[in-house]
């Protein structure tokens, strides 16, 4: 029986070291582009219906952050729209990851891919509202569109929401997250999100870093810039991505900026402020502390009481854009982190955590940021 494994597709990442025994397959992930990080895995197994398979990833002690593997568990799907969790086991250097395939094709990856068609077909869909707007910002290294949305009118007096997602590619959750949102927000049924249509006009970014998605990175675009250490000097050839929407932002201006990530290590959904910039105040804190009081509120999905360490006071680094943005523009300025594993106080075993539940927790931040703004 010869089994074999494929990753010569959008978003695919594995390098195949064997594969001639279902119970010893080794596999290795390949480096983002400029080498500096890896974690980030995505691979078709075929030809092993009712095979118990053991898949070794070799270099899993050597990932950017190794202890995103502990009390972790792979995913699996088999038509790549229904993803679950597979028994999974981590020594600190070998990812082990073991499943009986009940499918002839089945496909192993790090979380629930977001592909490249999704992505076009979610602008495509967004389209069919009379109330999108969609500019592409910018050509990517790759060639690919950089797409901003605008949702709503930017009228005198209405707030400007800004919304950006997937700085880092392998942080798929933070698009399955825009799609929940995006969805709520064009619900003409919705009270919430109109309200918030009359309040605000929001800019909407779902995915900074296409490049980096398709290649198969985890954190790095074409030329192996991290977007999210490029704001304070960004470069229009190595990081248009972000050189072009700051451009962008300083058009438009910026009253609430919110940046969506996944985390791989912390078991939860926190948010992380700006508390280390120069000009952190009481006042600043009082808003952060209302809307994650507020979101907390909403979904026991989301908490507060573990997240990073706060930054102490002046020692923020400019180069991520949650402390750009706070200074800059003297906003209320958020990083969202989800997991890569599963809720730890809200757990669901079988799928983790999931692109529905990022879903459901976009529809959760768009009511928290409709109540802070009306506050």
């Amino acid at each position: 029986m010869t089994i074999r494994i494929h990753d010569h597709f959008d978003g695919g990442n594995i390098e195949v070291v064997k594969a001639d025994s279902a119970d010893d397959i080794r596999l290795k992930i390949r480096p983002d582009a400029g080498d500096e990080h890896m974690q980030w895995f995505f691979f078709q197994l075929c030809d092993a219906r009712d095979v118990d398979c053991t898949m070794v990833i070799e270099n899993a002690g050597k990932v950017s952050y190794p202890d995103g593997f502990e009390n972790y568990q792979a995913v699996v799907s088999s038509d790549l729209e229904n993803w679950f969790r597979t028994d999974t086991d981590f020594d600190g250097k070998l990812l082990v990851i073991r499943h009986r395939p009940e499918s002839d094709v089945v496909y192993v990856a790090y979380f629930a891919p977001y592909s490249l068609r999704e992505h076009q077909q979610l602008i495509a869909s967004s389209l069919e509202h009379s109330r999108v707007r969609a500019e592409t910002l910018c050509t990517t290294p790759d060639g690919h569109a950089h797409t901003l949305l605008t949702i709503g009118e930017p009228e005198t007096g209405r707030k400007k929401v800004w919304i950006i997602a997937r700085q880092h590619p392998g942080e798929t959750m933070a698009e399955w997250w825009v799609e929940g949102f995006l969805g709520r927000l064009l619900d003409p049924e919705d009270a919430v999100a109109r309200e918030l249509l009359e309040q605000a006009v929001v800019y909407l970014v779902p995915n900074m870093c296409i490049d980096g998605g398709v290649r198969g990175h985890l954190r790095t675009n074409a030329h192996g810039r991290n977007l999210n250490r490029e704001w304070a000097k960004p470069c229009p050839e190595k990081s248009p991505e972000v050189y072009y929407t700051r451009q962008k932002m300083q058009e438009t201006g910026v009253d609430f900026a919110f940046d969506v990530h996944g985390d791989e290590g912390l078991p939860y959904n926190f948010i992380a402020g700006a508390e280390g910039t120069p000009s952190w105040n009481d006042h600043k804190q009082r808003q952060l502390d209302d809307f994650k009081a507020l979101l907390a509120g909403i979904t026991p999905d989301f908490q507060t009481a573990h997240g990073y360490e706060v930054d102490a006071p002046g020692s923020a680094d400019m180069k991520k854009n949650t402390d750009y943005m706070a200074e800059t523009f003297d906003c209320l300025a958020m990083t969202l982190e989800m997991p890569f594993k599963d809720t730890a106080d809200t757990p669901v075993p079988e799928i983790g955590w999931s692109p529905g539940r990022c879903r459901d927790l976009g529809r959760a931040c768009l009511e928290a940021m409709y109540r802070w703004l009306a506050h």
